[in-house]
């Protein structure tokens, strides 16, 4: 099996919404040899609970706006932890950042190829590690600052 094209649309319009909502780490995996349920996987993730709400709501209203289509589940949404929209065709995943290290999803399905995605998408690769280092240089800041 191949992801149909029904299914790159819907990858490439979450992408780009997520990418839109500065999301972290977006890539997309053409699952559709080893899962029948679903074409493809999106990955994406943000370093607070309350960006991870605003990147899945802004999925979720750009594919209901122009591809006139909604999540037939939407799990996760309490915590914002790790929210799912699945779409059947496609089954988007919104991190934490913290949830997507320790969970690490890449991992599972690292055999599976890699989907093509929009520049501002594909741009945001490495974003969560630069926004690990920067966090941890503020806090040694602040903590540098108490000592003296």
């Amino acid at each position: 099996m191949t992801v149909t094209d029904r299914s790159h649309e819907l990858i490439n319009t979450a992408a780009q919404a997520a990418a839109d909502k500065l999301a972290h780490d977006i890539v997309a995996y053409d699952v559709s040899d080893v899962l029948s349920i679903t074409d493809a996987f999106l990955l994406a993730s943000a370093p607070n609970d309350r960006q991870v709400k605003a990147i899945v709501d802004e999925i979720e209203e750009r594919l209901s706006k122009e591809l006139g289509t909604k999540p037939v589940r939407r799990e996760g949404d309490r915590e914002a932890r790790w929210v799912l929209l699945d779409y059947v065709d496609i089954v988007v995943h919104v991190q934490h950042s913290e949830e997507r290290v320790f969970y690490a999803l890449e991992r599972l399905w690292k055999d599976c190829p890699e989907l093509e995605l929009p520049e501002e998408a594909k741009a945001t690769r490495g974003k969560a590690e630069e926004h690990a280092k920067l966090r941890a240089a503020e806090e040694a800041a602040e903590l540098d600052g108490d000592w003296r």
